[in-house]
């Protein structure tokens, strides 16, 4: 059997099948868990670049005035970054540590998005001597902290509110944020919402160009943006006539879907494309509201499919008559989205491709938790130790949700490119995992002082 064509949605779009080997960017998988160790992730260049190009051409192409802006809380390096800032795109960062790896890789500051629920006075002050572009204020204490800050720099903060529309998308309730009852936003139905707009266009420090909401993630479903922006823009329109706000920007957020499984695409970047703007622009004309720059923040959609997450086989465990278990050498401390959010996988026997299923299987990982399963019920050819284990749409929400669980070490990173493989985040060692050990040991006690 060949190389299962439904697939081809799944696995970056320069991977091949050649004598039975799986490649990735023109590089034999196997040979790259030799070359660089294992577990090992792998990102193709050309599917994430190609992927930000489609996103800016489809959103563009309909609203001119509009900005892609990846959520980089999906995975975020240097070389993500560097990537972000040659196709165009900006940056969401939600953290200190994300504008700090932004700025180390000479990412512009201005096309940086901060935000966050509880940003530190700290990050702030970051963020204003770093000149982010944006930051989007979630609450009253930020605000009138943010406020504070930028007076006392003789700045006026351009800003933008987030505000939870009352809207539930109807994905995983770990991830739905445009209800009521998320930590959030500021809630329209309480009248927070207006509240905070006629705070902020009092306030000396701050410039408030728009408003901001978003839904969750991931939604495969189109009808929540709608749902969304015939809330968002009947209110900026209300607020326009109470309180003076021009609507300059305006961002739907994101949350858009990436395909992990055969079973369930998810809609292309023109559906959503199509989606979200044609609602945004009748539901501006309809409330009588200018067109305002739009912001739109696609995370996982950018990345999930340009990752490869590449494990070895290890030990076998037969349980006849119920399960086969095959582990390998990675699991819940490089993924752990599967024992969070019960979240599905494809799995691929990279060295034997071509070959027919023979047997129903689930993979586990390797550390000391019953709930470290990466797949359940995966179809493979017939494996042994050794085999190499490639899991597609890696690409999003593994790296970063990544931990030292069992005191194990983080994967190596590859980019992969016309053939040629460079390392852009080195396995951890030992070293590392005592590096921010600050214990220093105590004076011997002699045994009898101890009695």
């Amino acid at each position: 059997m060949a190389f299962d064509p439904a697939y081809a949605s799944i696995f970056p779009r320069t991977t091949r099948v050649e004598r039975g080997r799986l490649s990735i960017g023109g590089l034999d998988a196997q040979e790259l868990t030799r070359d660089f160790g294992s577990p090992l992730y792998v990102f193709d260049e050309t599917e994430l670049r190609e992927t930000c190009r489609e996103y800016v051409r489809a959103f563009t192409s309909r609203h001119a005035a509009t900005e892609v802006t990846y959520a980089s809380k999906a995975y975020l390096s240097r070389w993500m970054a560097a990537v972000a800032a040659e196709e165009g795109i900006g940056l969401d960062i939600v953290s200190g540590g994300e504008l700090a790896v932004a700025l180390a890789a000479g990412f512009p500051a201005a096309r940086c998005h901060f935000h966050g629920n509880n940003k530190s006075e700290q990050e702030l002050r970051e963020a204003l001597d770093a000149g982010v572009g944006r930051i989007i204020v979630d609450n009253f204490h930020e605000l009138e902290m943010l406020d504070r800050i930028a007076r006392a720099l003789g700045a006026a903060q351009p800003i933008i509110l987030r505000v939870a529309p009352g809207v539930d998308a109807h994905t995983h309730a770990k991830t739905t944020t445009g209800t009521l009852d998320t930590k959030f936003g500021f809630p329209i139905s309480t009248g927070a919402a207006e509240q905070a707009i006629a705070e902020a266009q009092r306030l000396k420090g701050v410039d408030l160009r728009g408003l901001h909401c978003h839904l969750g993630s991931p939604l495969f479903d189109l009808e929540p943006y709608d749902e969304a922006n015939a809330v968002m823009l009947p209110f900026a329109a209300e607020m326009r006539r109470k309180h003076g706000l021009e609507l300059r920007e305006y961002s739907p957020g994101g949350g858009y879907a990436a395909q992990y499984i055969r079973e369930r695409p998810a809609p292309s970047t023109e559906t959503y494309a199509e989606a979200v703007v044609s609602s945004f622009k009748r539901r501006c004309a309809e409330n009588g509201l200018p067109l305002p720059h739009l912001f739109v923040e696609p995370g996982r959609s950018l990345v999930a499919r340009a990752g490869v997450a590449l494990y070895t086989v290890g030990a076998r465990k037969e349980v006849e008559g119920l399960r086969t278990w095959v582990s390998v050498d990675g699991g819940m401390a490089d993924n752990i989205r599967p024992a969070i959010y019960d979240a599905k996988y494809e799995a691929v026997v990279v060295n034997r491709a071509d070959d027919e299923p023979a047997e129903t299987v689930t993979i586990a990982g390797k550390f000391c938790e019953s709930g470290d399963l990466l797949v359940k019920d995966a179809r493979l050819p017939h494996t042994e130790p050794g085999d190499v284990i490639a899991l597609p749409a890696s690409g999003a929400y593994c790296l970063t949700m990544a931990s030292n669980y069992n005191m194990s070490l983080k994967p190596a990173v590859v980019a992969a490119r016309d053939g040629v493989a460079r390392l852009i985040r080195r396995r951890e060692t030992y070293a590392d995992l005592l590096a921010t050990d600050a214990w220093d040991e105590p004076a011997h006690i002699a045994p009898d002082a101890a009695r």
